[in-house]
């Protein structure tokens, strides 16, 4: 399958990237990749000297959404924001055949961010994203999401590429597991992300396996036992060499740095140490470190320019007044840390806002939720708009 561009999504496309070559014939993109197969050395920053893709199903995306605006200023805010370097999330198995796309279009310069996440029984502390596959479905997880895309990355062995590993997944066995729904997936958990562990586990490839936030595995009850989950999976996969450490922060809110930190003044804040992922990283990477794995960390920082928005640590859904953070870098000030990067598209919903709603999660009707809202994934205009007004730095 090869993706369909708009002539604008296209335009979009060179900007950010000026090497690429049309296709007449079918409309695709081919690009200058590396002249020989990529090797990303274990224990080396991959994103040290390389820039983060712009990919373009999200300035597609942006693109299909400036068609429609009038107001010039943010057509052209809307036109930098695809061309900062984004995640791309493969959330159903439908969407597997982007990641061919993905190779085809990452020029040498570039290390494209993919986000797997198509666990069964996704989501299983949530309703918003709830996935495809039903808890027990793990072979179909392996045969007909996993395995595709371990062909397509082999398929490309010169381009570099960045993996985030089921986010939220873990750490909810840490937490929920007095959820029904949680302690049912758990086999299908662990398996399910050992098994992705293992296999993409490429020369090119540099993984992160998702560890929440500070606000969430950053409790003292918690940290223990969230470093102790990681490194089980891990080792459960045999211990790969092309795991570089965890992502933090995924979709989320958290300041990397910030003294005295959101929620230190609540009244449980004595019990949590964390009040910042730069923190909770200097906290959790020992323990991790200490039982073998890798512990270095990416941190999300597309949505987290403004502070002091949310009611509680735990409100994750489409938190109004929110900004786009620092652009993608690998200049941190923290040597745990690889790379500042852009996980979550902004503009996609977190959520629907309606109640009566499939799929409805209460945290998405909460006050300091922005609404209306639409289902997760889905855009919505007016969040991607208020999300240019906060940002942090602006763009003009």
């Amino acid at each position: 399958m090869k993706y369909s561009f708009s002539l604008a999504a296209f335009a979009a496309f060179v900007a950010a990237n000026p090497t690429p070559t049309l296709d007449k014939k079918d409309g695709t993109l081919s690009v200058a990749a590396c002249a020989s197969a990529v090797t990303i050395a274990p224990g080396s920053n991959p994103f040290a000297s390389r820039t983060l893709h712009a990919n373009s199903a999200y300035a597609s995306e942006i693109a299909a959404a400036m068609a429609n605006v009038t107001d010039a200023t943010i057509q052209a805010q809307g036109a930098e924001v695809a061309k900062v370097g984004t995640f791309l999330w493969i959330d159903t198995i439908a969407r597997v055949p982007l990641v061919t796309t993905m190779m085809q279009e990452t020029p040498c310069t570039d290390i494209v961010g993919i986000v797997i996440y198509d666990l069964p029984g996704r989501d299983c502390a949530a309703k918003a994203s709830n996935g495809e596959l039903k808890t027990g479905e793990l072979a179909k997880y392996k045969s007909d999401y996993i395995d595709p895309i371990v062909t397509a990355i082999k398929a490309a062995p010169n381009v570099a590429v960045a993996l985030i590993i089921e986010p939220d997944s873990l750490p909810n066995l840490v937490t929920n597991a007095n959820l029904t729904t949680c302690s049912s997936s758990a086999s299908d958990y662990q398996n399910g992300v050992a098994y992705a562990l293992k296999n993409l586990n490429l020369p090119n490839v540099a993984m992160y396996i998702d560890a929440g936030h500070g606000g969430w595995l950053g409790w003292d009850a918690n940290l223990q036992p969230g470093a102790d989950m990681l490194t089980k999976v891990y080792k459960a996969a045999g211990s790969p060499k092309q795991v570089f450490g965890v992502s933090t922060n995924v979709a989320g809110w958290n300041a990397f740095s910030a003294s005295p930190g959101e929620f230190a003044g609540a009244s449980d804040a004595k019990y949590n140490k964390c009040q910042d992922e730069k923190r909770y990283i200097n906290a959790i990477s020992p323990l991790i470190k200490k039982d073998g794995m890798p512990a270095h960390a990416i941190m999300d920082t597309g949505r987290n320019a403004v502070q002091g928005l949310r009611q509680a640590w735990g409100d994750w859904c489409n938190v109004n007044g929110a900004g786009f953070g620092v652009r993608p870098t690998s200049t941190t000030g923290d040597p745990l840390f690889d790379a500042f990067v852009w996980v979550k598209p902004g503009g996609e919903s977190d959520g629907t806002s309606d109640p009566t709603a499939d799929r409805y999660d209460s945290f998405c009707g909460k006050p300091d939720a922005f609404s209306p809202a639409p289902q997760a994934g889905q855009w919505n205009e007016a969040y991607f708009e208020m999300l240019l007004k906060n940002a942090v730095p602006q763009f003009t």
